[in-house]
């Protein structure tokens, strides 16, 4: 039983080091204003029934939320985003890269359009709900 913890936590941190697990179970205790606001949203499957993960290892990275079942993730981008495009124009493209859909929000859209971004992610956990169709109903 302990082994295949293991392996399904290994898979799940899709090859996260350590550091970067440690990482994000800090970043998990303190989430920012915004990204509580749209939590308060995803948690315990309130979006079409699909399970979301906060502040998830993957590699390198540490994804804002992520839903397992779609492969989608979800960023959330504050003004420290600004200076860093081109790091995340990278890291977009490396998480496209390995299957994932990356759908990015400004803190202001949370603040300003909340409905909205609940709407888009919604419309694309419809549309990867059919193309990923979810495996022994892991979430």
């Amino acid at each position: 039983m302990v082994h295949s913890k293991i392996i399904s936590e290994a898979k799940q941190n899709f090859g996260a080091s350590f550091n970067i697990v440690s990482k994000a179970k800090e970043l998990r205790k303190n989430m920012t204003e915004h990204e509580k606001i749209l939590w308060g949203h995803l948690r315990k499957r309130q979006l079409k029934g699909m399970h979301f993960r906060r502040q998830h290892p993957y590699g390198i990275y540490i994804l804002d939320f992520y839903c397992f079942q779609t492969q989608l993730v979800i960023e959330l981008d504050g003004l420290i985003h600004m200076r860093k495009r081109q790091y995340d124009k990278e890291r977009t493209k490396y998480l496209e890269s390995s299957g994932l859909m990356v759908l990015r929000f400004t803190n202001e859209d949370v603040d300003k359009r909340l409905e909205w971004v609940l709407k888009e992610i919604e419309h694309y956990l419809d549309k990867l709900r059919s193309s990923h169709p979810s495996p022994l109903g892991e979430g």
